[in-house]
């Protein structure tokens, strides 16, 4: 059986997750910042829900007592023409 992918835009497996629970990291934050979780293009849309099940069958708490890892903006404002590619800024 193939390794189980909790990331797909940073290849973060089931497994990764569990050992750094295992190791006594039960963070979400720390997960995001040592895995890289939900920092991809989906900016954890589809990681973050799996992470947060995966820490609350590790540690029995539930879902809603895991606080959710913090948003952070850009550090300096972008017009959208720029991201999308429509100003020659």
């Amino acid at each position: 059986m193939g390794k189980k992918i909790v990331c797909r835009c940073n290849d973060v497996t089931v497994e990764d997750v569990e050992r750094l629970i295992d190791s006594g990291v039960t963070d979400i934050e720390e997960i995001k910042r040592l895995t890289r979780i939900g920092m991809g293009p989906c900016q954890g849309r589809t990681c973050i829900p799996i992470v947060l099940g995966i820490l609350a069958r590790k540690t029995g708490k539930r879902p809603e007592e895991i606080p959710l890892p913090k948003a952070r903006v850009p550090t300096r404002p972008v017009r959208v023409e720029v991201i999308v590619g429509g100003d020659d800024e």
